[in-house]
């Protein structure tokens, strides 16, 4: 059998004796430990705890109020400090006090004495035991006035800016003056001022840039605007017409350059870059004036060539070219003056709309289908005074060669224009006011009628037709100097521009006029030339019915007539009402039917005699002959 060992007990006495060692070793521990933290609280109860610093200052164990004061002597850099503010080739030494720096005690010394009493209890003694075994350094409070650092700054502009020189351009007389632009320089107060805040934060000396800003004239040089000056006024300025266009009197028109100095404008404008610049220029107002008051002078409306018909070669033959029409462009003319004034140029056409009438003098009559005589109309003035057959011949001539483009309404009394003396008319006896009496023009009515009657007969739609106020035996002569009252009622009176006659072209093709005046004959002859499209025309009339004899001769004294002489002043002449129909038939068809109704008034003779003059008024003597 083996033997068996068994341990043999502690004494439990001993080791309780061991362990109430160790609590009790333990117990005083902590008592002197929270003695001794006592201790140093009390000690340092009012004072700021060991190991604390404000920037290099150490104030362990003072009061506030002691390490306030103590800061506000050691802490030296507010008064002490410089800072080398710098421009280029100037620079200003300044004390951070001057720029606005101050230095709180009260606050600084506050700061220190909380270091180790905030916080939780743990983080109070841990602060004071990083004090009193490492030390913990403070910043000063400090306090900067940005005012006063702006207030400085702007003092220091004074010196620093320099002030914007805008170029200048200006005329003196007829010399232009120019003056370069110069470029300018100012402070820049807030990006100086950060400059300034960051280098008195690190509480150090040192040297700060200031931010200065150039400033660049709008227009810094106009050399070449004033070279454009000078070149424009360099010669006069000679407006012309284009080659190959009429004069006009006052052609060409020169503009010294004492006037071009007094139109030139200079302006300050910004290119479409957005780059401001002198504009030089005439004056647009100006030379927009003058040319609105020239363009009226200039104007030529198109006119179509005349023509005649030549009835052996059936062509058609020029004998009045056309006229080509124009109208002054005020703006293109303008703007072409500009442009070229700017390139140096002084002699410049002006600028025109051209209008080419339908009828060139190369246009054929295929063109225009003009290739037969469709109608040819004479009428007869026998007896009439030379000064009325001077006014046939120059109302005739108005229309001779003139075209009627298609479907287009004819106004004679525009195409006859001014009736005056100075267009070649004479005076002679027209119908005006209820009376006959001299007038110009007396006779243009034979022209009408006779136009009338060749719109009538060669079918074309009458549009306008006025009768004379009575029976004109003028207009019922046929050659050998006969009457035919069945032309009673084909007669038209034009007054321009209060009464006209008007016919239409209603037709595809133009119609060409021709008038041929032979005094030896008394006759007018008005043909009609385009191609006929089937018209005929039929016609019939009533004749002067409802015949009212005229009225007794009316006699009265003239003062301005010598005494013994007596004058007929006006004509006698039966009333009467007249119908003529008209059917017009196209290719056998009815195409017009027109009923023209025509009532002539009684007219009565009157005669005029000097005052004095024996026998007058004749009572019921019959009328002397004149």
């Amino acid at each position: 059998m083996s033997a068996t060992t068994f341990p043999i007990p502690r004494s439990r006495p001993v080791v309780g004796q061991i362990l109430l060692s160790l609590v009790f070793g333990l117990m005083l521990f902590v008592i002197l430990l929270i003695g001794g933290i006592i201790g140093y609280q009390l000690r340092y109860a009012g004072k700021i705890f060991p190991g604390v610093k404000v920037a290099g200052i150490d104030v362990s164990g003072m009061k506030p109020s002691e390490a306030a004061a103590v800061a506000q002597s050691q802490f030296t850099y507010p008064q002490a400090g410089r800072l080398l503010l710098q421009d280029t080739d100037k620079a200003w030494l300044a004390a951070p006090v001057h720029l606005g720096l101050y230095l709180d005690p009260e606050t600084t010394a506050s700061a220190a004495y909380e270091i180790g009493r905030s916080g939780t209890i743990g983080d109070r003694l841990s602060a004071q035991f990083q004090a009193w075994r490492e030390g913990i350094e403070i910043a000063p409070a400090l306090v900067f006035d940005q005012r006063t650092a702006f207030a400085y700054l702007t003092a220091l502009a004074y010196q620093v800016d320099q002030p914007v020189v805008e170029a200048s351009l200006s005329l003196n007389g007829t010399e232009v003056d120019v003056r370069p632009g110069q470029a300018g320089r100012q402070l820049d107060l807030p990006a100086s001022l950060a400059l300034i805040t960051a280098q008195v934060q690190t509480l150090r000396d040192g040297s700060v840039p200031l931010v200065v800003n150039p400033t660049q004239p709008a227009i810094l040089d106009a050399s070449e605007q004033a070279e454009l000056a000078r070149r424009i006024l360099s010669e006069p300025l000679t407006l012309t017409l284009p080659e190959g266009q009429p004069s006009v009197d006052g052609a060409p028109w020169v503009f010294d350059q004492t006037a071009l100095a007094s139109m030139l404008s200079i302006e300050k404008v910004v290119t479409p870059e957005g780059k401001p610049t002198f504009q030089v220029t005439l004056n647009s107002d100006t030379l927009r004036q003058f040319m609105y008051d020239l363009a009226p002078q200039l104007a030529l409306g198109p006119q179509n060539a005349r023509f005649i018909f030549n009835d052996d070669t059936r062509q058609l033959e020029v004998i009045q070219s056309a006229v080509i029409g124009r109208e002054l462009n005020v703006e293109n003319t303008i703007q072409a003056v500009q442009e070229k004034l700017s390139a140096g140029e002084h002699s410049i056409p002006l600028a025109f709309d051209i209008t080419e009438p339908p009828a060139l003098d190369s246009t054929s009559g295929t063109d225009l289908g003009i290739t037969e005589l469709v109608h040819a109309e004479t009428s007869w003035y026998y007896g009439s005074s030379a000064e009325r057959i001077q006014n046939i011949k120059a109302a005739a001539s108005k229309f001779h060669g003139l075209l009627i483009p298609p479907y287009a309404t004819f106004s004679m009394a525009e195409a006859l224009g001014d009736i005056s003396l100075d267009n070649g008319y004479a005076e002679a006896m027209i119908i005006i006011g209820g009376q006959t009496i001299k007038g110009v023009g007396g006779g243009v009515c034979q022209v009408s009628t006779t136009l009338f009657r060749a719109a009538f007969f060669a079918g074309y739609p009458i549009v306008e037709r006025h009768p004379h106020a009575y029976r004109v035996y003028y207009y019922e002569k046929i050659s050998g100097n006969r009457i035919n009252p069945q032309l009673s009622g084909l007669d038209a009176t034009v007054f321009v521009p209060i009464v006209d006659f008007k016919f239409t072209n209603d037709s595809p093709n133009w119609l060409l006029m021709e008038t041929y005046v032979n005094p030896g004959s008394y006759s007018i002859t008005w043909k009609f030339y385009s191609t006929k499209d089937g018209r005929t025309v039929e016609w019939d009339t009533t004749g002067p019915t409802n015949i009212v004899e005229a009225p007794d001769d009316l006699y009265r004294e003239n003062p301005d007539l010598p005494s013994g002489t007596v004058k007929q002043v006006d004509w006698s002449a039966d009333g009467a009402d007249v119908t003529v129909i008209r059917k017009v038939y196209k290719d056998g068809n009815l195409y017009l039917d027109d009923v023209i109704r025509t009532h002539y008034q009684p007219w009565q003779a009157v005669f005029e005699y000097g005052p004095g003059t024996p026998g007058m008024p004749p009572g019921d003597n019959p009328p002397p002959e004149e």
